[in-house]
């Protein structure tokens, strides 16, 4: 299959494997699915940049997920659908291209968690000081906050995409349904030891600052409930919170499923599958968990409901 493409920089991409007559119910489910994760975060966004009530920092600190959730999915959701009716022997893409899409797949990971690190300390700064989140959490500390998310993020993967890229390649198959990091330096002969070693360095330090200062914010709210009898309090903290950690845990169980099974070789099949679903479950769960948690969206829908009962009535 390699000696198929006719340029060095022209790659032979797997794509999603699907039999024939599965095709089109694959090519309809993803469109569906792409479709819902656009319009229900463009309309999210677009209802708390419109509702006064909505500009305050979780709100805007979600629209910066919703951002990465359009972002992420439209990464890899179009070129998956543009590859189904394709045969897998013209599955062709260029190397920049795969280049770029593999930065933006890595890029997306990476804000999942540094955006959920910034949405736990402005839950602990509002549940352990009250009195203080409004001088702390200001419109300046929001824009800094979610700036510094997403300048660390592009630092980080820039220097993961940027070691696979100097390589020199002897191979021209990509064998995964999109280009990622790991699929840039598995095209090289050289030896990868520096990718592999960077590699595991920016799982470990996204992964464990991700999940310690999550579990440390949530410790630290724990406490202060427990030691606090007021049940409007801790009312307030459980539902806000619960909320925050069930996006949590949607991320990071699909993104540990995915370096997991990165360990056995045998279990591919799946392990593609489990880097499509990373980039289509998180952002489709993520606006419907928080989304419902806004009082302006649920009157929003409501109305909506509502409006169609009069009219089919008449």
């Amino acid at each position: 299959m390699e000696n198929q493409t006719v340029h060095p920089d022209i790659l032979l991409l797997e794509g999603l494997k699907v039999t024939p007559q599965s095709s089109t119910p694959a090519f309809i489910l993803l469109l569906l699915i792409y479709v819902f994760i656009m319009l229900s975060n463009v309309s999210l966004m677009v209802l708390i940049s419109m509702e006064r009530s909505l500009h305050q920092p979780m709100y805007l600190l979600f629209c910066n997920m919703s951002i990465n959730d359009v972002f992420g999915a439209s990464t890899i959701v179009p070129p998956l659908l543009r590859g189904v009716f394709t045969p897998p022997p013209q599955r062709y893409i260029h190397y920049t291209s795969c280049a770029v899409q593999a930065f933006c797949a890595h890029m997306f990971a990476s804000m999942c968690h540094t955006v959920l690190m910034i949405m736990a300390f402005d839950r602990y700064v509002a549940i352990c000081k009250p009195l203080r989140y409004s001088a702390i959490m200001t419109s300046r500390m929001v824009a800094k906050l979610s700036a510094s998310a997403w300048a660390v993020s592009l630092l980080m993967v820039l220097i993961l995409v940027g070691l696979s890229v100097r390589l020199s390649r002897c191979r021209s198959v990509i064998l995964n349904p999109f280009c990622d990091n790991a699929s840039l330096f598995k095209l090289s002969c050289e030896s990868v030891v520096v990718n592999n070693i960077y590699g595991l360095g920016y799982t470990a330090v996204l992964l464990g600052s991700s999940l310690g200062s999550v579990a440390l914010t949530y410790l630290r709210i724990a406490v202060v409930c427990l030691s606090n009898r007021s049940v409007a309090l801790n009312s307030r903290a459980l539902q806000t919170c619960v909320t925050h950690l069930a996006l949590y845990i949607i991320m990071f169980v699909s993104g540990s499923i995915l370096i997991i099974l990165h360990r056995f070789p045998t279990l591919s099949d799946y392990r593609k599958l489990a880097s499509i679903l990373f980039h289509v479950v998180p952002p489709a769960m993520n606006v419907v968990i928080y989304g419902l948690q806004i009082k302006a969206v649920q009157q929003r829908i409501l109305l909506i409901f509502s409006r169609n009962t009069v009219t089919v009535v008449k």
